[in-house]
């Protein structure tokens, strides 16, 4: 920017115009003539705030030079000194990335429904041979606390320190977190995955019942409505469901209103940790909150056959891979889940929820060839839409009371 200054200062001081002298010569010739015309040339700030004052006028670099001809000649000699000389004044290369940026955020997408879809599926599947719901919700936290203790000795990302005032914000919510997962599972176990997801589309209807009754906080009547085809749309899926039955019913229901309340507490728990720190903590302590139930529920059973019944039907290797991995993709999954919410507007992301459910339904009745009833299949569509209604109004009210804090 200086050197551009110094070139347009030249030819208005001098009245001698040489574009394609060296940068050395120009400057040392502004010298010359400025020490000529100190009388009436008497500059005024730095060049950052605004330029120089000369002959009573206010000299604007980048408007001097938009104004001239020949500006794109006055800027090359410009450029190729301070690219030989190394100077950071030179133009920022973008890389493709930068220039394609829905490239990064269309792949967020992408391994966000692969990773769930793959993680719902497997879990399922191991359902099917090893029906221990709350010994596999460990495994899931275990494999993913083990991933982000090996991510945090590497430095990526470096470990956030935690102190008791952080740790007793936290510990409500991975306490909620817990028991919203363990049922989670207990319900995939026991029935369908496509009707285990068809009941957590009442997630939002509860999140609206609590900040109602519970936070006080008024819901505007147009998200009443738009939760009326959700609830409509469960009860017209729940009977007629093929695998019903009421363990797999209330414990997704539980679910639901568990991680409401992890809401509410994530609402009181802000802090300064970023968002991979934050969960790596809440899956630690989810961890040792599931453990004693696992072991007083299941354990007796698990030492009994149940280990033994798994490997006599899939074999040692795949019985401790298929735990592992569905670990790896629980985590994984849900970590991008956060990743992406920060690369996106809340609409998009709650458009994106929406579809994502829709994707795990539909794979799930074509991977495990569920046979639905035609009134629990419009059911579920019905259901789906009432959520993917209510979180483009939540996210545009949410948008727009942002927007007069702003203004």
């Amino acid at each position: 920017m200086e050197s551009r200054v110094l070139l347009r200062a030249t030819e208005t001081v001098t009245g001698v115009p040489q574009l394609r002298r060296p940068i050395r010569a120009i400057n040392r010739q502004f010298s010359t003539a400025s020490s000529s015309f100190t009388a009436f040339a008497k500059p005024i700030g730095s060049i950052g705030e605004g330029g120089n004052l000369i002959s009573g006028r206010q000299l604007r670099p980048l408007l001097l030079l938009d104004s001239l001809p020949e500006k794109r000649e006055i800027l090359k000699p410009v450029r190729a000194a301070s690219a030989e000389g190394g100077d950071s004044a030179g133009e920022t290369k973008v890389g493709f990335l930068g220039k394609y940026p829905w490239l990064v955020t269309g792949f967020f997408f992408f391994m966000w429904y692969f990773l769930n879809v793959i993680f719902n599926i497997l879990n399922k599947k191991i359902y099917n041979y090893f029906p221990y719901p709350y010994f596999v919700s460990v495994i899931h936290l275990f494999v993913g606390v083990v991933y982000c203790l090996v991510s945090w000795s590497v430095g990526l990302p470096k470990r956030a320190p935690v102190n008791s005032d952080i740790l007793k914000v936290l510990i409500p919510v991975a306490v909620c977190h817990a028991i919203g997962h363990v049922t989670s599972n207990v319900s995939f176990a026991a029935v369908a995955v496509s009707f285990t997801h068809t009941i957590k589309a009442l997630e939002p209807f509860f999140n609206a019942s609590a900040s109602q009754f519970l936070l006080g906080q008024p819901i505007p009547i147009t998200l009443w409505l738009s939760l009326a085809p959700v609830v409509l749309g469960v009860a017209m899926a729940s009977l007629t469901e093929l695998s019903f039955n009421w363990l797999g019913f209330i414990s997704a229901m539980i679910s639901n209103i568990s991680f409401t309340y992890r809401s509410i507490f994530s609402k009181k728990a802000m802090t300064d940790m970023d968002s991979t720190n934050v969960y790596a903590y809440i899956s630690i302590i989810a961890l040792f909150v599931c453990l004693p139930p696992a072991i007083i529920v299941e354990g007796p059973q698990l030492l009994k056959h149940g280990f033994n019944d798994a490997i006599a039907k899939v074999g040692m290797t795949k019985f401790i891979s298929d735990l592992f991995w569905v670990g790896m993709f629980y985590h994984l999954y849900n970590q991008l889940a956060t990743n992406t919410l920060e690369r996106v507007a809340p609409l998009t992301h709650a458009v994106g929820n929406v579809l994502k459910r829709v994707f795990v339904i539909g794979f799930s009745i074509v991977i495990f060839g569920n046979k639905i009833s035609t009134q629990t299949g419009i059911g579920t569509g019905i259901a789906i839409a009432g959520v993917a209604l209510y979180s483009v109004i939540k996210a545009k009210i949410e948008e727009e009371k942002r927007q007069g804090k702003t203004a």
